[in-house]
């Protein structure tokens, strides 16, 4: 039993995330590979592994989404008809304009009170990606070695992990665990979740992973010290070999973990978070 208490919190640890090797998912494919997502999922599942022991909660967040979602193509068109590619940003501008068009009936009004909503926080400008972590699919799952051993480690240790989904709500982007970036309010899963932040409470050290570091681990850890920002930020602990930036986003990712760091965040490594577990693992 581990003497202190400390939590891995892992963010989207998904096949649609992850540039698996070909031939490894058979007739699937992953919809929105991340350069690097396997090789740091391989590691976190190591970590669990081999000093999982010295670790007393496991948190893993699931992004999970509709086929019919504001961040999917099949939501939008284009003004003269043709269809929205993976890829696009797209503005309130751009919508008042009538280059990019809702194709549900009577939206456009609660599209436009979202993007300028998201617009004036200055966190993302709205991106149509392609689908992903659609819900019942493959490409919603998680990882398969960090599955096997999150699924080990509750046999060892006799624990649960916690499963967070987010979202469902097809009107927002919810890229973080702790709040979509816009809340609805007649949707309370929208809403910051206290229930998770609360079991991050008594942790000495949160050692946070997953994908991607540019967008969801971005996003739930800046929610996360922006929460607790009146207590001790050095616990958490970013593992910066266990994420990775989407395509075209490494500044953010960077930018992100050297803007943690002045926060008070510890930036650290697997092999460092596998020295504390296998340190905080009675014999």
């Amino acid at each position: 039993m581990a003497t202190r208490n400390l939590h891995l919190l892992v963010i989207d640890p998904q096949n649609d995330f992850c540039d698996l090797p070909a031939g490894a998912c058979g007739d699937a494919k992953p919809s929105l590979p991340v350069t690097g997502a396997h090789a740091d999922m391989q590691r976190v599942a190591r970590l669990i592994g081999q000093a999982g022991a010295g670790l007393t909660a496991i948190t893993v967040t699931l992004d999970t989404h509709r086929r019919l979602d504001i961040a999917h193509p099949g939501f939008w068109r284009r003004g003269d008809g043709t269809a929205v590619s993976p890829f696009t940003p797209i503005t309130a501008h751009d919508v008042r304009s009538g280059a990019y068009v809702p194709r549900l009936p009577g939206a456009a009004p609660r599209v436009l009170a979202y993007l300028d909503t998201l617009e004036a926080a200055g966190r993302y400008t709205h991106m149509v990606w392609p689908v992903h972590c659609e819900v019942g699919t493959w490409g919603h799952n998680v990882h398969s070695d960090l599955g096997s051993a999150c699924s080990r480690w509750e046999e060892s240790t006799l624990e649960h992990i916690t499963w967070i989904s987010k979202g469902m709500n097809p009107w927002t982007e919810h890229f973080s665990a702790v709040q979509a970036e816009v809340p609805d309010a007649d949707d309370p899963s929208t809403e910051r979740n206290y229930l998770f932040l609360e079991t991050l409470r008594p942790a000495d050290n949160v050692f946070i992973a997953g994908e991607a570091g540019s967008h969801c681990v971005r996003s739930t850890t800046e929610h996360i010290a922006e929460f607790f920002a009146d207590e001790r930020l050095s616990r958490f602990v970013l593992l910066e070999d266990c994420m990775s930036p989407v395509a075209g986003f490494e500044r953010e990712q960077a930018i992100f973990l050297r803007e943690m760091r002045a926060r008070g965040l510890q930036i650290a490594t697997c092999a460092d978070a596998r020295q504390a577990l296998l340190a905080n693992a009675c014999p």
